[in-house]
């Protein structure tokens, strides 16, 4: 059985330190969950992780017995977003922070088998299921980076991107700051963590 890896097969899952890489990202599906405030102490971020793995494992599983087709599991990402983008490149007000957490959800795969994905995540008692919602979305033109590190040293490395590269390149920011996250905290030292910066772009018409 062929085993289908998105972080090798889909553009965007790769990004280079120090290169800020200007891609177009097509539509795709993810699972999602909503919420706001410091991901570190918020139980509402513990609770969206605590539904989307159980969730999107036990999609793998059900892809894998009924449509014959296995894949891995695709990284973490969310979606950040606050009132005043210094939360993000200096002040680091994190409690300011709304989110999207999300996981893709791989091509080919229906409704009828996300909704048995549902029933098995119910099982295992995940406390956002409520929240959590199927949704395309579409990102076109970007801008990203790796960044490699501790999340909280990200700061210098926005700002660059957001009040240097993307005005200078003639772009304006749209949308909203994306992450995707190719380390397992858990499992790895800070400083060893990778993580994808990832800002949607327009062309400046003011230039």
């Amino acid at each position: 059985m062929m085993r289908v890896d998105p972080k090798r097969e889909l553009a965007g899952y790769t990004a280079r330190r120090n290169v800020f890489d200007e891609i177009v990202v097509p539509p795709r599906r993810f699972a999602m969950v909503d919420g706001s405030g410091d991901p570190n102490t918020s139980d509402a971020y513990r609770d969206a992780l605590a539904t989307l793995y159980p969730f999107s494992y036990a999609l793998k599983s059900i892809a894998k017995r009924e449509l014959g087709r296995d894949h891995v599991v695709a990284p973490l990402e969310a979606l950040w977003w606050a009132d005043d983008m210094a939360s993000f490149t200096t002040a680091r007000d994190k409690k300011a922070w709304s989110w999207t957490v999300m996981i893709l959800v791989p091509e080919g795969i229906a409704e009828v088998h996300t909704d048995a994905a549902r029933s098995v995540a119910h099982r295992k008692d995940a406390p956002a299921l409520d929240r959590l919602r199927i949704e395309s979305f579409d990102e076109g033109l970007c801008i990203q980076t790796l960044h490699v590190g501790p999340y909280d040293e990200e700061g210098p490395v926005l700002a660059r991107l957001h009040e240097q590269v993307i005005p200078e390149r003639g772009f304006r920011m749209r949308g909203v700051h994306h992450e995707i996250y190719l380390g397992d905290p858990r499992r790895s030292a800070p400083e060893r963590l990778r993580t994808i910066l990832r800002q949607p772009v327009a062309k400046d018409r003011g230039r």
